[in-house]
């Protein structure tokens, strides 16, 4: 089923820190995914996770039980899918930092998304939630580590007794911490390769990447979610990482969640454009150097921020990316494969509109947990997405949409707490002089007065920054 693609391996990252599906959701989307042409989930799970013993203060009040996980994998091996956890030891350190009981071991005490690489404990504690996951997984052949955007790292004040030292800089420190992550992923599980977003690393010297030790116990993932993507510098880029030793590498692109912290509708012609120039990488070095690709699709940009695309919302431009990817590009033929794939007459790329008639539930209705800001009401369209005008039933929209005459009533179905339908409130107005986008898109401008909102739904959840004191959100640059 390869067809022309320069990827063996292509994998839908299911991004759970924000709008986490249900199973039964999952059980309806994977056969569409084998069919659409992926052969693995990269499944990042943050708070979903069940962690247990001392560790039972990371997980999510919904999330997923031990007998879940098991049926997602069992769902995933019914639909020929392999399954890479992902599990982040380093950057992106928020959901399990911002606990008191753990805030110890914060690299700046301000800020709960990058782990102290100096304190023993740090390791102990991200070697005991990789042996978790693992437990779980015992089957797979990889295991993301992330170590993506490291923030503030260095800037501690043991970074900083440290770096004052000789010969130590920032990108010695790093390297020290990733070897030390892999090193427990080999000697406790053998036959799992760590991967590893690969930002950290591209500014770091060839020769003392070489001698770090970390090409030999690692793949990197070279990730870029632009539109313009620099061809030759990843080219480069892959040439480098060659020599200093690394035996596989693997790109990353996005299908959604890299064009706007809070972007409501999957910009698909951004996306394409982004796969069609990867396949330009990959042509552009040897064949057997890149492993696969995975196909991000975030849901949110940290722990803290605001909800992106959902899955359901970024389902027509999975579809038109991994078709592409399949078959080399998206040409005439690539695009009728999707619209059946889709059940759909006509598929447009080229831009989206905002339906007159939106869906009257709150979108938060399609997954486990129900998310609330109580800074201040969200742009118009972040809050819900607009309803597709068919009726017809297809593998992408059953259990979350089907209909909006009268009303949308099929997204309870996915919903993971509740399947009971909000009822329409007053949202919490935003302090006075609040800058809102606009409901097109448009420059911020100041918010109107309360009386002049409209009424919205107010959904609950527990905030994932409660008890995290003042924290600073950092966005994934695109």
């Amino acid at each position: 089923m390869s067809g022309s693609s320069p990827f063996q391996m292509r994998l839908v990252h299911l991004d759970l820190k924000g709008a986490p599906p249900k199973v039964s959701y999952l059980s309806e989307i994977f056969p569409l995914f084998r069919d659409l042409g992926a052969n693995g989930l990269l499944i990042e799970y943050e708070d979903m996770f069940p962690y247990d013993g001392p560790l039972r203060l990371l997980r999510a009040r919904h999330a997923y039980s031990p007998s879940e996980i098991k049926e997602i994998l069992h769902l995933a091996t019914l639909n020929e899918l392999e399954v890479i956890p992902l599990v982040q030891t380093f950057g992106h350190m928020e959901f399990v930092l911002k606990h008191k009981a753990l805030a110890h071991l914060r690299e700046v005490a301000l800020f709960p998304n990058t782990l102290n690489p100096h304190e023993a404990e740090s390791l102990a504690l991200v070697g005991a939630m990789i042996d978790q996951v693992m437990d779980l997984h015992p089957k797979a052949r990889w295991l993301h580590v992330g170590c993506d955007e490291v923030y503030y790292l260095g800037e501690g004040e043991a970074s900083r007794r440290w770096l004052q030292q000789e010969q130590n800089t920032k990108a010695k420190l790093c390297l020290s911490h990733v070897k030390a992550v892999a090193s427990h992923v080999l000697a406790r599980h053998p036959a799992t390769m760590p991967l590893l977003w690969d930002d950290m690393l591209r500014g770091v010297p060839e020769d003392q990447l070489t001698a770090s030790g970390v090409p030999q116990l690692a793949q990197p993932v070279l990730w870029d979610y632009g539109a313009d993507l620099d061809v030759h510098g990843k080219a480069l880029l892959m040439e480098k990482y060659q020599k200093c030793g690394f035996s596989r590498l693997w790109a990353a692109s996005a299908f959604k969640g890299a064009t706007g912290a809070s972007q409501a509708l999957t910009p698909t012609e951004h996306h394409l454009r982004n796969h069609v120039q990867w396949l330009q990488v990959a042509a552009s070095g040897p064949a057997d150097v890149l492993q696969g690709i995975v196909l991000t699709g975030w849901q949110r940009y940290d722990h803290f921020s605001v909800l992106c695309e959902l899955l359901p919302v970024g389902i027509p431009s999975l579809a038109v990316c991994l078709q592409s990817l399949l078959h080399g590009g998206f040409a005439e033929d690539v695009k009728a494969r999707v619209e059946n794939f889709l059940g759909i007459s006509s598929l447009n790329i080229t831009g989206f509109t905002r339906s007159a008639s939106t869906c009257t539930a709150p979108w938060t209705s399609y997954c486990r947990g129900t998310v609330s800001w109580p800074g201040g009401a969200p742009s118009r369209g972040s809050w819900r997405p607009p309803c597709s005008a068919s009726s017809t039933p297809t593998p992408w929209t059953s259990g979350w949409r089907r209909t909006c005459i009268p009303a949308c009533g099929g997204c309870d179905s996915c919903c993971r707490t509740s399947g009971k339908r909000l009822a329409l409130r007053p949202h919490r107005p935003a302090p006075a002089q609040t800058p809102v986008r606009n409901p097109d898109g448009a420059s911020p401008r100041q918010r109107p007065a309360a009386s002049s909102l409209r009424q919205r739904p107010q959904c609950r959840r527990s905030s994932p920054g409660r008890g995290a004191g003042n924290v600073e959100g950092r966005a994934r640059v695109p």
